[in-house]
């Protein structure tokens, strides 16, 4: 009860504002200045209701969409797509020349220095499925759904540091502020489940993100909108369980007075965060029964778990991707997947290409491998969007620091060209778009900008990415800023 006092007195000392004053003067003055206040941070959405509602409820998209549900895989430090996708078999004469001069010219990278040697592909590739794609022998079991990728092979960005980059492919900018994939996702469609986040992040590999929880950040949209990071274990979400000597009818009785409270303050300002706050209340007590039941893989038959190479009370990769697909299945709207650990520079054994990233392979592989077969055996592929990739390239020369080469084979930071994969619904099936010059430097065929994977990642989802947008700080924003077209030839 003294809490319940606490949290009275305090909504009522933040309803003593400016905001509080302009709204109540007599003059006339104030409702104006509020109203160009309000209209300026909460603008009404066209043909929107304003009337108390839920808003992560479904909502209807710009058009019919191809997928209902993305899951989307970051490999946190940008895997070399010379090792696993991008053969290129010319590179191979070139093993050990110094770099050509038109390589490093005008070019900036982020720690070679110099003038390089050029770097042959250290894994073997071999054709694949009816559609012939090249996967190498560093990633054994992606081979048995050849024929269900789609591989965009030019894909480039602007940014050759992680975060920033990071930020850039998940988040449209790369600056922090602005609103997540996933938060777009959510804000445009809601969620199929009220009795879970519609959007969700697991992270492995030890680490989060370079860039840190803000590339599942919600930016300016309503926090409601916002990933909700769960873990691998007994208890998936912190303070999900009712406090010590709390039942859940107290609880449940709590809620709905400081929801009320919060219902009361809404009719005063209209603010779209005071709906949040709502919403979160009401979500976290559901999430006390329906998280712990969907993270629980130990009720996956063997067979599936082995699939994956899963294993129970694992903080795992492969336990991550098949908790993605129990997410999906149980009415997710968006899973993110992050896996650290892909910066392979060269700088000791871990960071090495035929070290540790052979290793992340031999980690992620059959996970990856399992979820689509897994997806596609129980239907579900066809209705989900499924995205594999970095934030960036590697470059086709080794990587040295101060002019010295390393004593391990690694490669620097590459923003012209890489290669990211995708599978599920709308999608050619087998498909290879994009190709890079002979020495896997540049794109010179059908290149894409990660700005155009975000529009076609929303065109599949049914949104024309231009228009899907929030007003804020006086104009419109959307996830591609002012750039980005649908890669139409891979569309289905």
């Amino acid at each position: 009860m003294e809490k319940l006092i606490k949290e009275f007195l305090h909504a009522e000392n933040l309803r003593q504002t400016r905001r509080h004053f302009l709204n109540t003067c007599t003059t006339g003055l104030g409702v104006a200045a509020l109203s160009s206040l309000m209209s300026g941070c909460f603008p009404k959405k066209s043909g929107e209701n304003q009337a108390m509602t839920d808003p992560t409820l479904p909502k209807t998209p710009h058009f019919a969409p191809k997928v209902k549900r993305v899951i989307y895989i970051h490999m946190a430090g940008a895997p070399s797509q010379l090792e696993l996708f991008d053969y290129k078999p010319e590179l191979q004469k070139y093993d050990g020349v110094d770099c050509p001069q038109e390589f490093l010219e005008g070019k900036k990278f982020a720690f070679i220095r110099g003038v390089p040697k050029m770097l042959g592909p250290l894994a073997q590739f071999k054709q694949h499925g009816q559609s012939g794609n090249y996967i190498s022998d560093f990633m054994p079991y992606l081979p048995e759904v050849a024929d269900e990728l789609t591989f965009i092979k030019a894909m480039y960005t602007d940014q050759f540091n992680h975060a920033p980059a990071q930020l850039l492919m998940q988040t449209g900018s790369p600056r922090l502020g602005r609103p997540s994939l996933g938060s777009w996702a959510m804000y445009g469609l809601g969620t199929e489940n009220q009795n879970l986040p519609g959007f969700i992040v697991l992270a492995s590999g030890g680490r989060s993100p370079d860039a840190g929880k803000s590339v599942w950040g919600n930016g300016f949209l309503p926090s409601i909108y916002q990933g909700v990071q769960c873990r691998t274990g007994a208890d998936p979400v912190l303070y999900v369980s009712d406090p010590h000597g709390m039942s859940r009818d107290i609880r449940r009785q709590t809620i709905e007075a400081i929801n009320e409270i919060n219902r009361q303050q809404y009719d005063e300002v209209q603010d779209p965060e005071i709906l949040t706050r709502i919403s979160q209340y009401e979500m976290a007590f559901r999430m006390q029964m329906s998280v712990p039941e969907v993270m629980d893989i130990s009720k996956e038959p063997e067979w599936v778990r082995n699939m994956y190479g899963a294993e129970v009370g694992d903080a795992s990769f492969a336990n991550n991707c098949l908790l993605a697909r129990r997410l999906v299945e149980n009415g997710v709207r968006f899973v993110q997947l992050y896996h650290w650990g892909w910066d392979s520079h060269g700088t000791d054994q871990r960071l090495s290409l035929d070290g540790g990233f052979k290793e992340l392979c031999n980690i992620t592989d059959r996970a990856v491998t399992g979820l689509l077969k897994d997806l596609k055996m129980r239907g579900l592929l066809d209705e989900t969007l499924v995205v594999w990739g970095g934030e960036f390239g590697r470059t086709p020369m080794q990587e040295n620091r101060d002019g010295q080469t390393l004593p391990f084979k690694g490669r620097d930071h590459h923003l012209d060209a890489f290669t990211v994969f995708m599978a599920g619904g709308g999608l050619k099936k087998g498909m290879s778009f994009g190709e890079t010059d002979p020495l896997g430097y540049y794109g010179v065929k059908d290149r894409t900008h990660v700005h155009d994977l975000q529009a076609t990642i929303l065109h599949l989802l049914g949104f024309d990415h231009e228009k899907l947008t929030y007003f804020f700080q006086g104009r419109p924003f959307r996830l591609t800023d002012v750039a980005g077209k649908v890669i139409r030839p891979i569309l289905a």
